[in-house]
């Protein structure tokens, strides 16, 4: 692990803050008229997702962390444990259902996911910006209801429920943002 300085802030790097992984958001170095400079920060943690606000003194000193993504293919679900396969060297590797956590309800078969690491350590997996799924379970819209903007429970075959617009039917193909779990629009 490599030593980095405030000075060497930049937006997206993994340091080490109270033995937890976090991924500078922002910061911005303060230099008032009394006093020494300091530097505000808002950091996210990797493991929890949270963002916190941290102020350092100037040249505060922390142990950076390397940051690789690696694009895998989404095999299969055998229960316990997600299979994964390396699309260069076709090496496939489980990972348990607790690790790719909230990804899972996005990840459909044979759909690329990016996997995060931290050394040799997987820190998360993220599911592609923009899935298409089929729903496999809602409640019948209206005839002539499209130009409301209400919407209705819709249950898509990865076991996810949302809410759609009301003229969606089952067996409807959707494209979702999977970063708030938008519906983007029918296929």
């Amino acid at each position: 692990m490599a030593s980095v300085s405030t000075a060497d802030f930049r937006n997206g790097m993994c340091i080490i803050n109270n033995g937890k992984m976090c991924t500078i958001v922002e910061f911005q170095h303060v230099k008032p008229g009394k006093g020494g400079a300091f530097v505000r920060t808002k950091l996210k943690d990797i493991k929890t997702g949270r963002v916190v606000d941290y102020t350092f003194n100037s040249g505060t000193k922390f142990d950076s962390v390397r940051l690789e993504t690696k694009k895998m293919q989404y095999l299969y679900n055998d229960g316990s444990d997600f299979n994964f396969m390396d699309n260069d060297t076709y090496e496939q590797m489980a990972i348990p259902a607790a690790t790719v956590g909230d990804a899972a309800k996005w990840l459909k078969e044979n759909d690329e996911a990016s996997l995060l690491y931290a050394g040799d350590e997987l820190i998360s997996i993220e599911p592609p910006m923009f899935v298409e799924l089929e729903v496999t379970h809602t409640e019948p819209g209206f005839k002539g209801d499209t130009a409301t903007s209400t919407t209705k429970p819709a249950t898509l075959e990865t076991g996810i429920e949302v809410q759609v617009p009301t003229f969606i039917e089952i067996g409807d193909v959707l494209q979702m943002d999977t970063r708030d779990g938008r519906f983007i629009k029918r296929v």
